[in-house]
């Protein structure tokens, strides 16, 4: 059965949650999302032969986005009237924990990231994410184990309150 147009681009609310999470800055994983798209068009050709088009579409960004990490970039902020000095922190609990859970995400190693937020955001079976990284799959059981046993050491970290001292 042919791929079309309409299956790429009922991918894009996938293609875009994994860039937010892969790359942390919204412009930079819309960058990915569309250089991820416009290399997918210009391999349209190869749409016949592709039997899973999201794990071929993961791939491109996988791809991509290591090719863009080996790049040295400068991250640059357009300033204009309405931008405030000082961002104002989330005041919802919600927002906090989601904040906290990135802030975690962030400090794991990008290999073990990729593959726990292939999992537990986008559901993929272990072959598929073996099949999408260009891993062995042991290697995906390995760096998922990995991973999460890292990211519960640092939210048990974060959630330590902190006993501060009165100083009078």
């Amino acid at each position: 059965m042919p791929l079309d147009e309409h299956e790429l681009l009922n991918m894009l609310p996938r293609l875009r949650r994994y860039a937010r999470a892969l790359v942390r800055h919204k412009e930079e994983a819309d960058d990915l999302v569309q250089d991820t798209l416009e290399r997918a068009w210009l391999k349209s050709s190869l749409w016949r032969g592709v039997a899973d088009m999201r794990g071929w579409l993961f791939s491109i960004m996988h791809n991509l986005h290591a090719d863009g990490a080996r790049r040295p970039r400068i991250h640059t902020v357009e300033l204009d009237d309405n931008t405030p000095e000082i961002p104002i922190a989330a005041q919802q609990g919600e927002q906090l924990a989601m904040r906290d859970l990135q802030a975690a995400l962030n400090q794991l190693p990008d290999e073990q990231r990729e593959v726990l937020l292939l999992v537990a955001l986008e559901e993929m079976a272990y072959a598929d994410i073996a099949k999408t990284l260009n891993i062995p799959m042991g290697t995906v059981m390995s760096r998922l184990s990995r991973g999460r046993e890292r990211l519960r050491i640092v939210l048990e970290t974060q959630a330590k309150p902190v006993h501060l001292r009165i100083v009078k």
